[in-house]
């Protein structure tokens, strides 16, 4: 019987191409070996065999949904006469209930009992503890290979990578660092593969900084597109489902695998990209003609797309778009709304990073976003001292890659996100039980200082977007004439609306609610698609001071 564990112990799925004999042989003599150790780590943890765990893995992918005996026998290479007795007594222990088919009384079917789904849980969360500290112990002997952590590491037990105090002796690393390197530098200091492992480059999608381009080799590809293949079945995506696509398809490689993700399970994909490369009328006329029914998009250009088909007079609530994939910049509750009420669609959030790829969507309740956590070991430290928090606490997050480290090896990496990490949220599903979320993920970044006053990115775009004849703005620090730090807030009014009484009302409230005052300037509508559509991440806050 296959093992089910194969997904999280290593989840590179494999080509297809025709293997020698010779290599065949030592790969069923792993694949027995593999079985031998999950199977005795699940009879002395929780007095259960392989057979079961495989049998309980295989009704979890149908969530509450029953199954046939043949569909469950099929995924787990079995006959249904050879797991008769396993599932008689699966049944007998209320870890599985069984029914006559409606369609046809001869055959069964089986679904998962609340007693069932909590072993198969806890069994699961074990095995990515598992997982975690295994790959916790490579990562480290990867890091000690890159020049930067040359003598940073000496002191700290290789063995004793699972306690807390030891795991916090590994140096924090930011942006900060790798800023103060040119590309070489850079890659003398961090990068640990030769030339001709690298595949791709991924370059840092920030609007502040120089830029670092990542070099990922095939192996970290492969693992990589693990984690964004992943979140389709979380989000409620499976084959059938086809999407448009519109991420720029230049050197940062999301829209990319964005589309060869989606291709791995079996769901259509549009590649059209942003903008500037297909004109905005343009990507709403393919979307009234292919009728995907996903959009993947950064927040602001699925905005866009919202006012300029109502410019033009089309309805989108009433396209085949069901739903919105945001990534790349935040998603305020604001924009979330807006979209989800101009398109009429489920607006779902991704979380990722340059340095470490796709970490993890939200699922069906909408709580949070879900970490795979069997990828990525994930801490929520102080910002201030480094240690490690509680689950619940706001703090910084660092995350170490536990697969996508052949290249560059990141240890507590921290890219500037505040967090609080749950343990347990709402939703359910494959995926949604197993892994922990981050909620109110923020930049540290996110905020500007202005004459002493500190104003939040967030609630900063709340504020606006909560304003209905407001389409679009650009928040931009200047230095006037007299050189004093202004506030420059640019917008665009939807058309028919009093453009000079929405920019004067904006700047009294502006300077009621945030206590400073602010220029307004009202834009053609278009300008700020023109801007932000050419970007990675939309610059909707610019710091242009002197």
């Amino acid at each position: 019987m296959a093992s089910t564990l194969d997904h999280l112990s290593d989840p590179v799925i494999g080509g297809g191409e025709k293997l020698s004999l010779s290599l065949w042989l030592q790969l069923m003599k792993c694949t027995k070996e593999i079985e031998a150790g999950v199977g005795s780590r699940l009879r002395k943890t929780h007095n259960q065999s392989l057979a079961r765990f495989d049998v309980l893995s295989q009704l979890h992918r149908f969530g509450g949904d029953w199954a046939s005996v043949g569909e469950i026998a099929a995924r787990v290479m079995a006959s249904s006469g050879n797991i008769t007795g396993l599932v008689d007594r699966m049944v007998a222990e209320d870890l599985i209930e069984r029914r006559a088919s409606p369609d046809d009384r001869r055959s069964f079917q089986l679904r998962m009992t609340a007693p069932g789904r909590k072993l198969f849980d806890d069994m699961t969360r074990v095995e990515i503890l598992r997982i975690q500290s295994e790959r916790k112990r490579v990562a480290f002997e990867r890091a000690k290979q890159a020049g930067w952590y040359k003598g940073k590491l000496d002191h700290i037990n290789a063995d004793k990578l699972d306690d807390p105090e030891e795991w916090q002796k590994i140096p924090i690393v930011d942006k900060d660092v790798l800023r103060k390197l040119d590309h070489k530098t850079f890659m003398e200091q961090f990068c640990i593969a030769p030339r001709k492992d690298i595949a791709e480059y991924w370059r840092s999608g920030g609007t502040t900084g120089t830029p670092v381009f990542y070099p990922r080799t095939f192996r970290d590809v492969d693992y990589g597109m693990v984690t964004w293949h992943r979140s389709f079945p979380a989000m409620g995506i499976h084959p059938g489902d086809s999407c448009h696509i519109s991420f720029p398809l230049g050197i940062h490689p999301a829209g990319q695998i964005w589309a060869r993700s989606a291709h791995q399970v079996g769901v259509g994909m549009n590649w059209v990209g942003a903008g500037n490369s297909v004109p905005s009328a343009a990507q709403l006329a393919l979307i009234q003609s292919l009728e995907p029914t996903v959009l993947i998009s950064m927040p602001s250009f699925a905005l866009h797309l919202s006012n300029l088909a109502a410019e033009q007079g089309i309805d989108l609530t009433q396209s085949s778009v069901s739903k919105i994939i945001c990534s790349a910049e935040p998603l305020s509750d604001a924009k979330r709304e807006k979209l989800a009420r101009t398109w009429g669609a489920e607006v779902f959030n991704v979380f990722g990073m340059s340095e470490a790829g796709l970490m993890g969507s939200e699922a069906a309740a909408h709580d949070g976003i879900h970490i795979w956590s069997d990828m990525f070991f994930l801490e929520v430290v102080d910002p201030e001292t480094g240690e490690m928090l509680p689950p619940g606490s706001e703090g910084h997050l660092c995350q170490t890659p536990l697969w996508t480290n052949h290249a560059t090896p990141f240890l507590r990496w921290n890219a500037g996100d505040i967090v609080t990490l749950v343990e347990q949220g709402e939703s359910d599903g494959v995926f949604a039980e197993l892994f922990p979320m981050i909620r109110h993920a923020n930049r540290t970044t996110g905020f500007f200082k202005i004459r002493g006053v500190n104003i939040n990115h967030a609630e900063f775009e709340d504020f606006v977007f909560s304003i209905p004849p407001v389409n679009d703005f650009q928040a931009v620090l200047v230095t006037d004439d007299n050189d004093l730090e202004t506030l420059n807030v640019r917008i665009e009014v939807r058309r028919g609306e009093d453009a000079g009484a929405i920019a004067a009302d904006m700047a009294e409230r502006i300077k009621a609610i945030f206590e400073m005052s602010a220029r307004i300037d009202v834009l053609e509508i278009g300008t700020l698609a023109r801007l932000f559509e050419s970007s990675i991440k939309a610059p909707r806050f610019v710091d242009e001071r002197k």
